[in-house]
């Protein structure tokens, strides 16, 4: 992955193996990326790199993360929860997000109508940042499968490995296991997920 910036606009972001080829997801979307990067530094916010994406931050926070793919590229507010979104422009990451954070472009030319737009929140974010506020913690949890309530049931070892994870660690099983449309791919989950469960990690962990 990378760690200069002027990578990500030149090459990629390193991730995958489309990395500096003309087949990398930046490459149709540099007009527009760049775009916004003179935004974000007009409006006087630091430049750096995290998770292999440009980030930028006002007074040690994280503000907004760019990203590119095949289909579109986004500019992502880091504390959606906050954002007001008065011109309801805003968007979910995807579709286990619970707020709207996102500004999504299918088009390079589609970034300087709404550069006013952009640097209003942007400043918006900012002020949180300046003032300290942060959103409330989400103590929610999606709801458990079936699979899952009885793979627990049948397996009091598991289940106590379960309920010791972190509430975070247990809401990355029930996201990815209620992403599968199948029972027979939650139960397939399930078991491929058991020696994580066990070990105390969570869905994403190696």
């Amino acid at each position: 992955m990378i760690t200069d910036i002027e990578d990500y606009f030149t090459k990629g972001c390193g991730r995958c193996d489309r990395f500096d080829t003309p087949d990398c997801s930046i490459r149709p979307w540099a007009d527009g990326l760049n775009a916004l990067r003179s935004l974000c530094l007009e409006e006087g916010l630091e430049e750096t790199v995290k998770w292999a994406h440009p980030c930028y931050m006002h007074l040690g926070r994280n503000i907004a993360i760019f990203g590119a793919f095949r289909g579109d590229f986004r500019l992502s507010f880091m504390n959606p929860a906050l954002m007001t979104d008065p011109d309801d422009v805003l968007e979910p990451n995807g579709p286990n997000a619970r707020h709207a954070g996102t500004l999504r472009f299918t088009a390079n030319d589609q970034v300087a109508p709404k550069a006013p737009i952009i640097r209003a929140y942007l400043a918006e974010a900012m002020g949180y940042a300046a003032q300290g506020i942060k959103p409330p913690k989400d103590h929610s949890m999606p709801d458990f499968p079936e699979e899952l309530i009885a793979a627990l049931e049948a397996d009091p070892t598991l289940a106590e490995a379960f309920h010791t994870l972190t509430p975070g660690r247990q809401k990355s099983y029930l996201i990815n296991l209620n992403g599968a449309k199948q029972a027979a791919t939650r139960f397939n989950r399930i078991e491929k997920f058991r020696d994580k469960i066990m070990a105390g990690k969570g869905a994403l962990e190696r």
